[in-house]
C-alpha cells in the first residue's frame, strides 16, 4: 500500500478510435480492455472505491477537487486478491453510494497513464494521468506533462469533466 499523487484530467472523447490509434503510433504500451464495476461507498473524508476489473482490482481511497482541467489528486491503493468479500465487508460498514460500470482500454507512455472509457450510461471519456508512485516528481513537470497531452489530443476546454464518473450519475 502507497501514498501516491497525480495530476488528472477526464474529458469527453468524441474520436475514441483515433485516440486509440494516436497511442499506438506513439509506442504506447497496451494493457488491454478491463470490465471495470468500481464501487463507492459512503463516506464523509474523500472517497473511497473498490475497483474490480480483469487487469486491475484495488480499493482506491482518494481526494480531489471537482474542477475542470488538470487537476491534483492524492491516493492510497490497496491491492484486493478477494474483491468480493471486500465489498461485503465495506458495504456492511458504510454502505453503497453509487456503483460505475465501464469498459476501459488502459495505455501507458513513461509515467502517463491514459484511459479510453466507454461508461454505461454516460458514453465516451478519455482520461490522461500523470503518475507519481515514487514521490519523487514535482507538481509542475506533472503539470507540463498532462499539458502535453491535452495539446497533443486537441482535447477542448468545453469538453473537460469536473467531475468523477460517480458524480454524474448521481445528477
Amino acid at each position: 500500500m502507497n501514498n501516491s499523487k497525480n495530476i488528472e484530467i477526464k474529458a469527453r472523447c468524441h474520436q475514441p478510435k483515433l485516440i486509440k490509434e494516436t497511442l499506438q503510433n506513439l509506442g504506447a504500451d497496451y494493457k488491454g480492455l478491463d470490465h471495470q464495476i468500481d464501487t463507492y461507498f459512503k463516506t464523509t473524508h474523500g472517497r473511497l472505491k473498490l475497483r474490480e476489473g480483469n487487469i486491475e482490482n484495488n480499493l482506491i481511497q482518494y481526494q480531489r477537487s471537482n474542477q475542470q482541467g488538470p487537476k491534483q489528486s492524492n491516493f492510497t491503493l490497496y491491492p484486493s486478491k478477494d474483491p468480493q468479500k471486500l465489498k461485503q465487508v465495506l458495504q456492511n460498514a458504510y454502505g453503497i453510494d453509487v456503483v460505475v460500470d465501464k469498459q476501459r482500454h488502459i495505455y501507458f507512455i513513461d509515467h502517463v497513464k491514459f484511459h479510453i472509457d466507454e461508461v454505461n450510461e454516460l458514453g465516451s471519456f478519455m482520461e490522461i494521468e500523470v503518475t507519481d508512485l515514487e514521490n519523487n516528481l514535482d507538481l509542475s513537470s506533472m503539470q507540463e506533462d498532462c499539458n502535453k497531452y491535452i495539446q497533443l489530443f486537441k482535447i477542448k476546454p468545453e469538453d473537460l469533466i469536473s467531475h468523477s464518473y460517480s458524480d454524474l450519475l448521481r445528477k
